[in-house]
């Protein structure tokens, strides 16, 4: 009788599953129904914005020829509409973060053509939160390997490690934030940018030889690291007080290049990774001091606003 009644247990736990298996089966066709519709559609929709800008140029363009023989209310006309063609960049962006593009060159030399497009709200936030947390735990990561390097330990070998660890670091950076910008993220250039130059400079620190001015750089270097995880990461998060200490980090560039260029003038040096972070550290100290003046003057500006 026991077993009568597992057997039919079973059997009614396989027609429960064959059921679900069928409800699978047809939630799946579905979905690649659905997907195959979203490609029709994007690609439709990506060919009427093409053809949109192409025509809103041309019109543009027509206006501006034909406003110099208009007369007063034609010319009324043609401002309202030229305004509205203005606007339209700003809506084209929006739509355009949501449908597949070609990626810029740096993405197609890492991923090819891949397409990173994110197609919802949820899965941007959700890819710019990983981000977030992503170079919070590498800031951690980083001052501790940097304090320890700094007043614990002095090996050549840890070194190259930290410095592996670096530039690793900066190259993920650049290809999340190229990700996030194909996405409609609005980072700006020179954030970009100063990551590429970290992380070569990162490699150039690492091919750098243990020698003589190796050494007398070594901690300098390991200090500014130490400074600039532990304070500049959270230097945007509105806590304004804090700008003298983000221009004092900008400063410390300028004195690392500097630094880097008097070594240069010694008799014995012939290491070329001596010319190339002080160069590197004099284009991170320009970009970085002007672009924070900008936004401390664009700051300025929006509170009088």
């Amino acid at each position: 009788m026991s077993m009568t009644s597992n057997f039919a247990d079973c059997l009614r736990d396989w027609e429960d599953l064959e059921k679900d298996y069928q409800h699978i089966q047809e939630t799946q066709r579905l979905y690649r129904e659905k997907l195959d519709e979203v490609a029709r559609l994007q690609t439709s929709c990506s060919g009427a914005i093409s053809r949109q800008k192409k025509q809103l140029r041309q019109l543009s363009q027509a206006l501006r020829t034909y406003k110099d023989s208009a007369s007063g209310a034609e010319v009324c006309a043609i401002d309202e509409i030229q305004a509205q063609i203005n606007n339209r960049p700003n809506t084209f962006f929006e739509m355009e973060a949501f449908l597949p593009k070609k990626n810029g060159l740096y993405l197609r030399l890492v991923l090819g053509n891949v397409n990173v497009t994110l197609l919802s709200k949820q899965a941007k936030f959700a890819y710019k939160d990983e981000y977030e947390k992503f170079k919070l735990c590498l800031t951690i990561i980083i001052l501790v390997f940097s304090f320890s390097l700094r007043f614990l330990m002095s090996t050549r070998a840890l070194d190259a490690a930290f410095s592996f660890l670096l530039v690793w670091y900066y190259c993920t950076l650049t290809v999340r934030e190229s990700i996030l910008i194909s996405n409609g993220s609005r980072i700006k250039g020179w954030w970009v940018v100063h990551h590429y130059v970290s992380a070569f400079l990162s490699g150039v620190m690492l091919t750098w030889p243990n020698g003589t001015f190796y050494q007398q750089f070594r901690n300098p270097y390991l200090a500014y690291c130490l400074y600039q995880k532990g304070f500049q990461s959270w230097m945007w998060r509105g806590l304004t007080f804090l700008l003298p200490f983000l221009f004092f980090g900008h400063f410390w560039q300028l004195y690392n290049g500097l630094l880097l260029f008097q070594l240069t003038r010694h008799p014995d040096c012939k290491e070329w990774q001596v010319l190339m972070c002080g160069l590197s550290f004099m284009v991170l100290f320009l970009g970085n001091f002007c672009t924070t003046l900008a936004v401390v003057k664009q700051k300025f500006q929006s509170k009088k606003k």
